[in-house]
This record gives structure tokens, sequence and C-alpha cells, in this order.
């Protein structure tokens, strides 16, 4: 372990301190009282943290990087006016539906997709070549399955098998698992796939169409999810599946139920380096994971090692921080600060439990974010002099903080656009960018990735303020920040022990890169004001 600078901190008086925010879920931390120390040399032990740019992936769809508005339907390129906003995340979980897929059942298009003509392999190339990390989430139903439904039961998020099947049964899956093969065999990573089991639909639609083209083992997506929020109990039971349920249709995505349902089915049949994903839980409940866990245990067995024959590489589950409950399912009537939510202990839970597994599987958290609109019960308010914009920007990057705090490997914020641009429904207006330009919230991840690429997170001490280690080759970046939500700024004198340049890092709305100052810490102190924007202090020589 590296030798942690002494580092002191003494709260010298209290700024403005506007009415705060009623808040129903978790309490303020006490602000450390005024003149007391905080001693950084009583860092704990540091963790085997995660790179702090796994914290700022995106959730986005395929006419993201193709549709432009001026020309909607030519989609044969990416719109680089969008692709410059994509390229500020570090990762992109893809809402890819089944349909796009397998538009006609056994007939697979991927460039051209049959339904909507969109080019998966221009995307997913383009990713790659720009290092942003794909997480393809397969789900929903397609129409000719939907449509074996009673009229008055159809819907594209019902359990994804043909109306009467046994649901609780790994076979009822198998035509998912043998598209979920095929995706597989196209994007990932082997190349030794017999021909004869890869197939697309190569019939032209019309005259001049671009055929489909076999293609194997292109190696440009290595992580696919099975669902999105399979756990939706407001769907009712035709959409709901119960963990039992649910790990019967993993098993068969993830490599044919053990082999059992033939040489074309499941994505480990296709690609054994591939990483599936559970459904991110609506839930975030640990205990419906426990559930999927046991019945692995009875109907997967044991693999040679003695360890359970899981049907999943990675966990995954969602959490939106507002003054509601997933829980209870009681509705919220507003957006909070992350660290005033239960995120936290609902990361512990979850991180705790995958380390009592077989391999310690990662543990993702693939949706979270907030609403500008002041109609929405996820809503990101106006605070004192911010705007509901400004607010948003904040508890995003708080949110990234607080999740490589807590243990979790990758984060993914809904979303890229807004749904419903006005719209007040919740999640209508999460949108972190407005094409062609970056809100605050985009400003400030593209900012934080700039200054802290390739930093990873260390440790943390305190409360209120939070102070976060991040370090790269024995370099130091420390993050402070106020965990309140009523316009807190307070001045702390950080004594370093010795003298040392500082680079002062503020995130800025509208800019490229962050405000910037540099200091000297005279006799090793130094006085700041520190806000609820988290504020980045570059240690230098």
């Amino acid at each position: 372990m590296r030798t942690i600078p002494a580092f002191v901190a003494v709260l010298l008086l209290s700024g403005c301190n506007p009415k705060a925010s009623k808040i129903h879920v978790a309490k303020i931390a006490a602000p450390i009282p005024e003149g007391s120390t905080i001693n950084l040399r009583s860092f704990p032990a540091e963790v085997e943290g995660v790179p702090l740019r796994n914290m700022f992936g995106v959730n986005g769809y395929e006419w993201n990087f193709l549709e432009n508005p001026a020309a909607p339907k030519e989609r044969g390129h990416i719109y680089e006016d969008n692709m410059a906003l994509i390229k500020c995340f570090s990762g992109l979980r893809h809402y890819m539906n089944w349909n796009k897929l397998e538009n006609t059942q056994g007939n697979y298009t991927f460039n051209p997709t049959n339904n909507g003509s969109w080019d998966y392999d221009l995307i997913y190339t383009r990713c790659k070549q720009d290092s942003i990390l794909v997480l393809a989430n397969m789900k929903n139903l397609p129409v000719w399955m939907m449509n074996t439904y009673p009229a008055e039961d159809r819907n594209d998020e019902n359990v994804p098998v043909f109306y009467g099947a046994d649901i609780a049964s790994p076979a009822s899956y198998v035509v998912q698992a043998r598209t979920a093969f095929q995706f597989a065999a196209r994007y990932g990573a082997n190349t030794a796939i017999d021909p004869k089991l890869v197939k697309v639909d190569t019939r032209p639609r019309w005259a001049g169409d671009k055929p489909n083209q076999v293609k194997i083992g292109l190696g440009l997506i290595k992580y696919i999810e099975c669902g999105n929020e399979n756990d939706r109990w407001w769907k009712g039971d035709k959409a709901t599946q119960t963990p039992e349920q649910y790990a019967a249709n993993l098993s068969a995505f993830y490599d044919g139920h053990k082999g059992t349902l033939g040489n074309n089915a499941g994505v480990k049949t296709a690609d054994p380096t591939m990483q599936v994903l559970m459904t991110g839980l609506a839930t975030a409940d640990v205990n419906y994971l426990k559930r999927m866990v046991a019945w692995c245990k009875t109907n997967r067995g044991y693999k040679p090692d003695g360890s359970i024959n899981l049907c999943f590489d990675i966990i995954n589950y969602h959490l939106y921080a507002n003054d509601g409950s997933v829980f209870t399912h009681t509705k919220a009537t507003t957006g909070i600060a992350p660290e005033l939510s239960d995120a936290g202990r609902v990361a512990d839970s979850f991180v705790k439990y995958a380390d009592s597994l077989p391999g310690k599987p990662e543990v993702w958290v693939t949706e979270t974010g907030y609403d500008i609109n002041p109609g929405s019960y996820q809503r990101a308010p106006a605070i004192g002099n911010k705007s509901a914009l400004q607010t948003q920007a904040d508890w995003i990057l708080r949110s990234s903080l607080l999740y490589a705090r807590h243990g979790v490997k990758r984060l993914f914020f809904y979303q890229l656009f807004d749904a419903f641009a006005g719209k007040e429904e919740q999640y209508a207006t999460s949108g972190l960018a407005q094409s062609p330009k970056r809100r605050p919230a985009a400003d400030y991840i593209l900012q934080t990735r700039k200054l802290l690429d390739g930093y990873v997170y260390t440790g943390t001490i305190g409360k209120n303020p939070l102070i976060d280690k991040f370090e790269q080759n024995g370099k130091v970046i420390y993050a402070v920040t106020i965990p309140e939500q009523s316009g807190q700024v307070r001045t702390y004198t950080l004594n370093f022990g010795a003298e040392k340049t500082i680079g002062i890092y503020k995130p800025k709305a509208g800019a490229e890169n962050m405000a910037q100052s540099v200091v000297k810490a005279i006799n090793g102190k130094l006085t700041l004001q520190v806000s609820e924007t988290p504020l980045f202090l570059q240690l230098g020589d």
C-alpha cells in the first residue's frame, strides 16, 4: 500500500443555507462540526477499486447513431453530430428489440435489419473504433410471437414465449435462445463456429435492397443482457417472471440450458467468452437474485470444481434515486440526491452477495438517472441558484462517485436523449444531451473523463463532506463533495502536511474542460470553498 500524505480539513464556517428539501428516504449525514479536523492519514486501507471511467455509460438506441433529423430515411451512415455526443461516454447499453433481429420467425437480419433498416455492423464497428464498450440488451417480444396471445393480452413486454407455453421450463425459451446464438455467432469472438449453423435472411425486400450476408466472429460485442426488467410487476402475470421462471429463461439464453436445447441455442454455445448479464432488476432486490441462484443449484447443478453452475456472468439491477420505494411499490414524488437515497445500501447488499458466489461476479447498474421536467416524480429540482439541468448534472456526477465508492463495476445512465421532450411523465426527460448539444450532465461527464481518465478509486473518508481518493501510477486526485441538496457551500482549510502544488478543478456547464486554477499550499495548507458540485484536487510535487 502506498503512503497516504498528511491531509487535514478544518471546517471554518458555513455558507448559504437555503431551506432544505423534504427527504423521505435517508437522513443527511451531519456535517463536520465547525473547527473539527479531518485527518486523511486515517484513510482506510486502499481497496481494489474500479476505474472511474467505467461509471460513465449511457443507454441509447440505434437511431441515435444513424438518424439525421434532416434526412431521417438515410440510415447508412453515422450521424456525426450525435456521435460526438455519444463519445462523451465510455459505454453504451443498446436497447435492442428482438423484433429487429428476427422480423419473421427464423429469418435473422443485422445489416440492414428488416425491421427499420438499421446497420448494426456499422454501429458496433464505430463503437469499437472509438473505445466505447457496448452492452447489447436483447429485449421485448417479436410481433409474430406477441400475436399468438389473445388480442386483449398482447404486449411486447410479455414473457418471451409463445402463448400457452410453460414459462417455468427452459425449453419454452428455445426460440429466443436461438436468436441469441445467431447474434453471438456474428458479433462475438469465436471464428470457429460451423458456418452451417449461422443464418441470415439474404432475400432483398425490394429492387436494389442491400442483402444481408453471413458473418462470423466479428469481435465487436463482449457483453449481452437477457431482457429488461423481467420482474416488471406493474405489467401483471403475462409479463412478470418469478426468479425461478426468469432463471429458466436465462438458462436457455445463456448456454441452451447446458446444451440440451441444441447446437444452435444460447450465447455460450456460439461464443464461450461472451459475458451474459442477467436482466436489470426493477425491484433492485437481492433476494430475487438469491432465488435465481437456488434455482441454478437445483436445475443446473455443479461444475467439476464443485461450484454452482450459474447461468449468468454479471449481476445487474436498476435503481432510480427518489423519495419512493421499489421495495414497497410506494410511488415517489421527487428525485433526490443519490447519497440521500437507498442507492449505497442496495449496492452494498448486491456486492456483498456477489462476493459470496463462485467467481465473485461483477455487479453492474444499467439504469439510473433524473428527469428535468418539474412535473415528473423523478425530477431533479432547481436548488438555490441552480437550474434543474445543473442539479441533474450534479446528481449524475455524484451517482458515478457513489457507485465507485460502493463497489459497483459499471454504471449506465438513462439515457442519451429525452424519450419525450417536455413531457411530465417519469423518465420522459432524462436525456443527458439534446442533439446536437450536450446538456450540463454530459458536460460534467466529458470533463471528468478527461481529467481522471485512467484513475482508479482507492478509498473514501468522511460522510459530510465526502472525500474520495483516485490514483493512477502514484498520482492522486481527491474528489470533495457536500452530499446534500440544499445549496450548501462551506469553506474548508486543507492541510497537506507539506508544500504542494494543487490543481483545483470544478465542473463547468457549457465547456469542454473544467474550470481550473493552480495554487500553492502555503505551509501545507489550502483554504477553499466546497459545494454540492464535486470539486477535484490534483496533487503535484
